[in-house]
């Protein structure tokens, strides 16, 4: 069975930083993509980034440069950071698992996903 268990999420004041991780089991970590999306109140989900098998990444543009993935294919748990955050990346945070060693900013490319941790950007 696989199982994506995320964590990290909270209460961040705008410009701060959190750091999420995404515990994974259930299936073999280092061969998939993993991506990280976000749904905000009353918004459709969005696309966050990814890091591919390898280990390259490919971002939003809106996070381009602030939020950074990585993983520890030892530890099965991919991180996402994020820095300068803003207001408007208040949402809940879904890690995801890519149906091939690559994926990309579609949702369809990915078959299972998290259940999410609630990030809250306010002063």
């Amino acid at each position: 069975e696989v199982q994506l268990q995320a964590s990290g999420g909270g209460l961040v004041q705008p410009g701060g930083s959190l750091r999420l991780s995404c515990a994974a089991s259930g299936f073999t970590f280092s061969n998939n993509a993993m991506g990280w999306f976000r749904q905000a109140p009353g918004k459709e989900r969005e696309f966050v980034g990814v890091i591919n098998w390898g280990g390259s990444t490919y971002y939003a543009d809106s996070v381009k440069g602030r939020f950074t993935i990585s993983r520890d294919n030892a530890k099965n748990t991919v991180y996402l950071q994020m820095n300068s955050l803003k207001p408007e990346g208040t949402a809940t945070y879904y890690c995801a698992v890519g149906l091939r060693p690559h994926a990309g900013r579609e949702a369809l490319e990915y078959r299972y996903w998290g259940q999410g941790t609630l990030v809250t950007v306010s002063s």
